[in-house]
């Protein structure tokens, strides 16, 4: 099932919960209030208050699903989903609307004086809603917890509330018909704070989402992207909005000769590992910073500008220099320029090159055409196997012991490209690897240049 089925099963979901709910809801708000009027029970009437506020919860609830559930627009780019979270808050508004009220109730009665009615009919409500109130609990919780929801989950806390305020008022009128009355007004105040209670938690949890507060643990984010290959450095995990579409922010430091294509795979990999984690993200954000430290790899520098002005660099050598590095290199431009305007975009990516590279005194280029004949090349059997086993002579003579294995030759742009795999002992250093691969590249392109690119895969001798 796709992300929009599931939102869409998940919306279908709570509303019919909600609607179910508010059904119950008003019949058990109607009961208590209607007995409680006729018996002046004030203990009663503040529970059937109570029970109304949830009644309008589930008002309000139904219509912000409906609203959350519109997909992002040009007004709202992040969706929604915040809605719901208004609706929760104004839930919790309204319980502490109810509290003022069961309040001026009851000081009413303490101060004009008054006795509850207490009759078998009382009873046999207060238990019919208590058992109501048990089920709308658990089964909306359940389903809270099963769909993600904040405003079920708010919503079961109000309900739950009602079974500690329905306990109250059964004792309420056992006292009444014990002869206590006064009892019926403590039993209000009681649930005056319980429903305080509630309502200021909702308030609060709710004002969360709306000021952004930290919805994941930081630590554990970076737990789970601790190892996605190109990451130098988890700087900074941001997460905010409600519990059922988090957005998380992501600064990471990588190295500064990453190209977009590789920053975007690496983009791509912790948006994965954060959505597995942590099914509630609605959207990853990813903010890349350069790493600066360690040793410069300068063929990545090169590659990483020049792609930026669609060349392409091969054959590059660092020449240490008094005052800083040379760079020597071959600059491939696109077929078709005039030698001025290839000179100009050279003389563009050496500027900037420099410009990024300080300690760079002076960079030496050698402009070749990307293609030469400008298609493909027809593919000539007899010229491509002599070809190969020229160039496999070559890598045989500089690395006899390599191994070299699965040599393919298929046509390219201006000629041909080589692939050639060798095998080197399983504890050479990747740096040492790369160093074979690129000695073997060079000769035989210096050798053969209708081979246009060579690919070397190094992969360790079996046992």
């Amino acid at each position: 099932m796709t992300r929009s089925a599931d939102a869409v099963a998940t919306t279908q979901g709570v509303r019919r919960t909600l609607w179910i709910v508010l059904v119950l809801n008003a019949l058990v708000a109607a009961a208590k209030l209607i007995v409680g009027l006729l018996t002046g029970t004030v203990s009663m009437v503040a529970d059937g208050f109570h029970a109304t506020m949830d009644t309008f919860s589930n008002v309000i609830g139904l219509i912000s699903v409906q609203i959350a559930a519109r997909p992002p627009d040009e007004d709202h780019p992040y969706g929604h989903q915040r809605y719901e979270t208004l609706a929760t808050l104004a839930i919790g508004g309204l319980m502490l609307v109810a509290a003022w009220e069961i309040l001026q109730a009851a000081l009413d009665r303490l101060l004009n004086g008054g006795q509850p009615q207490v009759t078998p009919v009382s009873f046999a409500v207060m238990f019919g809603t208590l058992a109501v109130n048990l089920a709308v609990t658990t089964y909306e919780r359940r389903q809270g917890h099963k769909l993600g929801s904040p405003i079920l989950l708010a919503d079961a806390a109000h309900t739950a509330s009602d079974i500690f305020v329905t306990l109250s008022v059964l004792a309420s009128l056992s006292a009444a018909a014990l002869g206590f009355p006064w009892v019926d007004i403590g039993v209000a105040l009681v649930i005056v704070g319980a429903i305080l209670r509630v309502g200021l938690g909702i308030v609060g949890q709710s004002s969360g989402v709306l000021a952004d507060q930290q919805m994941l643990d930081p630590q554990a984010v970076r737990r789970v992207l601790r190892d996605v290959p190109g990451v130098e450095q988890i700087v900074r995990v941001r997460s905010r909005g409600p519990q059922s579409a988090v957005h998380v922010d992501v600064d990471v430091r990588i190295k500064p000769s990453v190209t977009a294509d590789h920053a975007h795979a690496i983009a791509e990999a912790i948006r994965e590992r954060v959505h597995g984690a942590y099914p509630e993200v609605a959207e990853v954000q990813v903010y890349f910073a350069p790493q600066h430290e360690g040793a410069t790899d300068y063929a990545l520098e090169a590659r990483a500008v020049a792609d930026g002005l669609g060349l392409g660099v091969h054959e590059l050598v660092a020449v240490p220099t008094r005052d800083g590095v040379r760079l020597e290199m071959h600059v491939e431009v696109r077929g078709g320029l005039s030698l001025a305007e290839a000179h100009a975009l050279v003389s563009q990516f050496e500027e900037r090159l420099r410009a990024r590279l300080p300690e760079v005194r002076e960079v030496l280029t050698h402009i070749e055409p990307l293609a030469a004949h400008g298609s493909l090349a027809a593919m000539d059997a007899a010229e491509a196997r002599a070809l190969q086993e020229q160039a496999l002579a070559i890598a045989r003579a500089l690395y006899p012991e390599a191994g070299w294995h699965h040599a393919r030759m298929r046509p390219t742009l201006g000629g041909y490209v080589l692939t050639l795999h060798c095998y080197l002992p399983p504890q050479t250093r990747v740096e040492e690897a790369h160093a074979v691969a690129e000695r073997v590249e060079t000769a035989i392109r210096s050798a053969h240049p209708q081979i246009r690119r060579v690919t070397i895969h190094t992969e360790p001798s079996p046992q």
